[in-house]
């Protein structure tokens, strides 16, 4: 699973993490019946409070998103991924108008931006589990 959790971006890690799992599901990159790691195992890896990992499965689990087996683990829901397209294409409009505004704020030329935005595509495209 891809996180990218910034310390420094003022987003409150649990709603990173949260909003970044729920477009993987939406996305079809969490398929149905996914388990998701443990706890524990997501905490050290995104080195943050195990408590933070356990709410957001929480909320994930309450949307419907996530099934809990008991003794077993996390697993995303069947049809989950069967989000309107419509929301998707929504949640990128508003990341791709974010990054719009700062390379405006800070005079990059569009060409440049979108040069910098295709590189960094084709490297997650090449390798799936970097996310720096």
């Amino acid at each position: 699973m891809l996180l990218d959790i910034d310390t420094h971006s003022g987003v409150p890690i649990f709603r990173q993490a949260v909003d970044q799992i729920r477009r993987q599901i939406m996305a079809g990159q969490l398929a149905s019946g996914s388990q998701l790691p443990s706890v524990r195992d997501l905490a050290a890896e995104l080195k943050v409070n195990p408590m933070t990992i356990s709410k957001v499965y929480s909320l994930l689990e309450t949307e419907g998103l996530l099934d809990r087996r008991r003794g077993i683990g996390l697993f995303v829901s069947p049809g989950a991924s069967r989000k309107n397209q419509t929301i998707k294409i929504k949640i990128l409009e508003d990341l791709l108008r974010k990054a719009a505004v700062l390379t405006t704020q800070f005079s990059i030329p569009q060409d440049e931006a979108i040069r910098l935005f295709q590189k960094i595509h084709s490297e997650l495209l090449a390798n799936p589990r970097r996310t720096k």
